[in-house]
């Protein structure tokens, strides 16, 4: 491709995006990161995941996003980081410990995990971290359960008078463990020892452990009885991973969970009959032989039935689930982000670029990050293609 030919796809793109969002901003970290973590309603964290040291940062958002009327006047369009530090070694998973400011990490070599204190705030120290401004330092670590792992731990956090994490490589080594002390106060009883995709929580003391093999147990930390399993949903192609994430309500029995294959194919259930189907669709991905960390499929917190999807290939998708049925059938997406895969576009032989993470902002209806391969992070904020929301259909670059 010609440089011609690139700056007419970039171009093109460019008109698209003036009327695809509202709000498009980016940001270009040294080196790609597998995890964005929501610390507050305008920072996030990110870490590198290559073999050697890496950075782990809090960013804010830009100001201009987060202003809500008189964008014009705000010239911060930037992504700023206000927090930073060095990890020896990879961040595969990362959790921020509600109420604290600490996250919990894992390097997806072992199912040990680490916990970092992100500094400049004393105003919730649980940890007794002493804060140091501007600075992440490692503060501590947790032990696994298991003495081996290929695949690395999955964590939970919630929020309690005791900071607490749940974390597990695999079904039989699920705990939940009081960081302050380090004391375990609860371990999943169970025979099986399938590798974790995903763990959640669903209500104060209920969570998920949804399995590689598409298999979800539901577990009570209050009791020591036996989980509730869910076996893995029908599929008529083979199915090598599956992943998985709940749509939390008002109310626990409103939980739905989404549970989505590497042929991808989705399948959704109610919390009450994980056995059964509410509806199901075959998704319109570019399917290949993915890896663990690879993919993520994400409820939207705030609109009901949107889905997304991410790490087939450049491109984040969105689906609206409102119109699948029990049988299977193909679904297109509502939206697809394809920033990651348009600017990246550079020569002929290029390394293809797959988006690494995504995550929903807790509050924002339509307002998402991604972050790719080429070590890029967007956010952006998408308009329905019915113009429903587009209050301003402006686009904001940097």
């Amino acid at each position: 491709m010609d440089n011609t030919e690139l700056d007419d796809i970039l171009d093109d793109w460019f008109i698209e995006s003036l009327k695809t969002y509202k709000d498009l901003h980016v940001y270009q970290l040294e080196h790609p990161t597998q995890v964005i973590e929501w610390t507050s309603g305008k920072t996030v964290c990110v870490a590198g995941y290559s073999s050697s040291r890496n950075e782990i940062l809090e960013l804010r958002l830009p100001l201009k996003l987060l202003a809500d009327e008189n964008k014009g006047l705000c010239a911060e369009r930037d992504f700023k980081v206000v927090h930073g530090g060095f990890t020896e070694g990879p961040i595969r998973c990362l959790r921020h410990i509600p109420g604290t400011r600490c996250v919990v990490t894992n390097d997806g070599r072992s199912s040990d995990l680490q916990v970092w204190d992100l500094g400049g705030d004393d105003s919730a120290q649980l940890l007794s971290c002493r804060p140091t401004a501007d600075v992440i330092k490692k503060k501590g670590s947790v032990e696994g359960r298991s003495k081996v792992s290929e695949t690395g731990s999955r964590i939970a956090a919630r929020d309690a008078s005791l900071p607490q994490v749940l974390h597990g490589a695999q079904s039989s080594d699920v705990q939940l463990t009081e960081l302050t002390s380090g004391q375990s106060l609860y371990e999943l009883e169970t025979s099986s020892a399938e590798p974790l995709s995903s763990l959640q929580f669903v209500g104060d003391t209920v969570f998920i452990a949804g399995c590689c093999n598409g298999s979800v147990y539901v577990a009570d930390t209050r009791t020591s009885g036996a989980p509730q399993l869910s076996p893995p949903p029908a599929s008529p192609g083979e199915a090598v991973l599956w992943w998985t994430d709940a749509s939390v309500g008002a109310q626990q029995s409103s939980c739905r969970l989404v549970r989505l294959s590497s042929c991808g194919q989705a399948v959704i259930s109610d919390l009450r009959n994980l056995g059964g189907a509410v509806c199901q669709a075959q998704l319109d991905v570019q399917t290949h032989r993915c890896q663990l960390d690879d993919v993520r499929v994400s409820w939207a917190p705030t609109l009901g039935d949107c889905i997304s999807v991410s790490g087939f290939s450049g491109v984040v998708q969105i689906y609206d689930a409102s119109a699948w049925k029990t049988e299977l059938g193909e679904a297109q997406p509502l939206f697809q982000h394809r920033g990651h895969v348009v600017s990246s576009q550079q020569a002929d032989g290029c390394v293809p670029v797959f988006v690494t993470s995504h995550v929903w902002h807790p509050e924002r209806p339509r307002t998402l990050l991604s972050a790719a391969s080429d070590g890029s992070v967007h956010v952006w904020d998408w308009v329905n293609p019915d113009g429903s929301v587009a209050d301003d259909p402006t686009l904001e670059t940097k």
